[in-house]
C-alpha cells in the first residue's frame, strides 16, 4: 500500500506561479509539497516587472538567471495603422519615475531553471516529480492522489496547473471566457542594429506587433494578427519570415533573423468567478488567461503566489485553519480587483485597434495623446503599471513572508 503524505500545503504544478507559491512557502516554515511534472522546453519570453524582480530577488532565485534578462528602461507606443485618426507616439522612461528599468525580460526556460534550481535547495519543501490525476476536497483537508501512486494530503492546495487546471474542476469554480479573432505568433530573433533597452510596440489594425529587448542584439516578438495571416506567416520560409518582420518593424533594429522555436497562440481572456473554494486557491493560468499584451499574465501569476502565501503565513502565524473559507474569500478579494482591472486594460486596448467605429479610435487617440501630453497622467501611468497600488503584496515590495 502506497505511503500516505500529511503535509499543511500541496502546490500542483511547476510553472514559475507554482514554483514561486512552493518557495516562498516552504522558505517560511510552512509544510510544502511540490506535485509537478518535469516542464516541457518553452521559447516564450516574460517581462517580469519590478515587483515580479524584487520576489524573485527576496526568494533567492534572481542571482541565477539575472544574467540572461534584459533591462527595460524605454516603452515606446507607435501607431501603425492607415486610418484617418492616428495617435501620437508615446514614449515612456524609467527613469522619469525614479526607476532604473520597469522590468526585465527573460526566457522563460531560464526563469524556470532558476527557479528549479532554488525549489531543489529548499531542503523542507518535499518535490514530487509527476502528474497530479485526482484532487478531492473534504470538510478538514485535500487529498491529491498522482498518476505513478503518490497520496499527499493537506490544509490547503494551490492549484497552479495552467488553463486546463484538475485542482479548478475538482473546486467546482467555473469560469468566464472570450475569444478574440486574432492569433499570437511568438518566437524571438537576433538583429544587428542594438535595440537600447527598448520596448517598441506599433499597433497595427490586427494588433500589437510588440519588440521586446533580450541580452545582447536580441529581441523577443510577439505579433497579433488575424488567423488568415497567421496561416500565412507560419508558411513563410526562414528568409522570407526575416523580411517580413524587418518589414514590419519598420527596419528599426536592422537585418532580423528569427530563432527557432515559434510559437502560436490563438487570443483569448479568461477568469474565474472565485480564486479559491473548497479548500483550493488557484494561482496563474489556472485563474486567469490574458493575452500576451502588456507584460500581465506572468506578474499577475507572480503576484496571485505572494498574495496566497502570505495569507497562508498570517492564518498559520495566528493559529487559525490556513484552508479555511476566510482565508480564501479575502485571497478572492484581494486578487479579483487586480486581476480584473488589467484584463479590462487589454480588452479595451485590444477592441480599439480592432474596431472601425470612428469614435473608439478617436478615444483611443486621445488617451495616447494626453499621456503624451500631460506629465502628472503619464507618470502616475506608470507607477500604476509598474506596481499597483491595490495589489503589492510583501514579496513584491522585497519584504520576507
Amino acid at each position: 500500500m502506497a505511503k500516505v503524505l500529511n503535509v499543511e500545503v500541496v502546490v500542483v504544478g511547476g510553472g514559475p506561479a507554482g514554483l514561486t507559491a512552493a518557495i516562498a512557502l516552504a522558505g517560511a516554515g510552512i509544510e510544502t509539497a511540490l506535485i509537478a511534472r518535469k516542464p516541457p522546453a518553452d521559447h516564450r519570453t516574460s517581462a517580469l516587472l519590478a515587483g515580479s524582480v524584487a520576489a524573485l530577488e527576496t526568494l533567492g532565485v534572481w542571482d541565477a538567471c539575472a544574467g540572461q534578462a534584459a533591462p527595460l528602461r524605454t516603452l515606446r507606443i507607435v501607431d501603425a495603422t492607415s486610418r484617418l485618426i492616428r495617435a501620437p507616439e508615446v514614449r515612456f522612461t524609467a527613469d522619469e519615475i525614479g526607476l532604473d528599468a520597469f522590468g526585465q525580460n527573460i526566457e522563460n526556460r531560464h526563469l524556470v531553471a532558476a527557479l528549479d534550481s532554488r525549489a531543489a535547495a529548499v531542503e523542507s519543501l518535499i518535490r514530487i516529480e509527476g502528474e497530479a490525476v485526482t484532487v478531492e476536497s473534504r470538510d478538514s483537508d485535500v487529498v491529491v492522489s498522482t498518476k505513478d501512486g503518490a497520496t499527499v494530503m493537506a490544509r490547503l492546495v494551490i492549484g497552479a496547473d495552467g488553463r486546463r487546471s484538475l485542482c479548478r474542476a475538482a473546486a467546482g469554480i467555473e469560469s468566464v471566457s472570450r475569444t478574440y479573432p486574432q492569433t499570437a505568433l511568438t518566437f524571438n530573433l537576433a538583429h544587428t542594429r542594438p535595440h537600447r533597452d527598448t520596448s517598441t510596440e506599433f499597433h497595427t489594425e490586427q494588433g500589437p506587433f510588440t519588440l521586446v529587448p533580450l541580452t545582447g542584439d536580441r529581441s523577443s516578438l510577439v505579433c497579433v494578427v488575424g488567423p488568415t495571416e497567421a496561416e500565412r506567416l507560419q508558411t513563410l520560409d526562414e528568409a522570407e519570415l526575416n523580411a517580413e518582420i524587418e518589414r514590419r518593424s519598420h527596419s528599426i533594429l536592422g537585418k532580423v533573423t528569427v530563432e527557432p522555436g515559434r510559437g502560436v497562440f490563438p487570443l483569448a481572456v479568461e477568469t474565474v468567478r472565485s480564486f479559491g473554494r473548497h479548500r483550493i486557491a488557484l494561482v496563474g493560468e489556472a485563474a486567469h488567461l490574458v493575452p500576451p499584451i502588456g507584460a500581465q499574465g506572468l506578474n499577475l501569476g507572480l503576484r496571485d503566489a505572494a498574495t496566497v502565501g502570505e495569507l497562508v503565513v498570517e492564518a498559520r502565524r495566528d493559529g487559525g485553519d490556513i484552508g479555511a473559507d476566510t482565508v480564501l474569500e479575502r485571497y478572492d478579494a484581494l486578487r479579483r480587483a487586480d486581476v480584473q482591472s488589467r484584463t479590462l486594460a487589454v480588452d479595451l486596448l485590444n477592441r480599439t485597434l480592432l474596431s472601425d467605429f470612428l469614435p473608439a479610435q478617436s478615444a483611443r487617440g486621445l488617451g495616447l495623446y494626453l499621456l503624451d501630453r500631460i506629465g502628472p497622467l503619464r507618470r502616475a501611468a506608470m507607477r500604476e503599471g509598474v506596481a499597483p497600488r491595490m495589489s503589492q503584496p510583501r514579496l513584491m515590495r522585497g519584504e520576507a513572508l
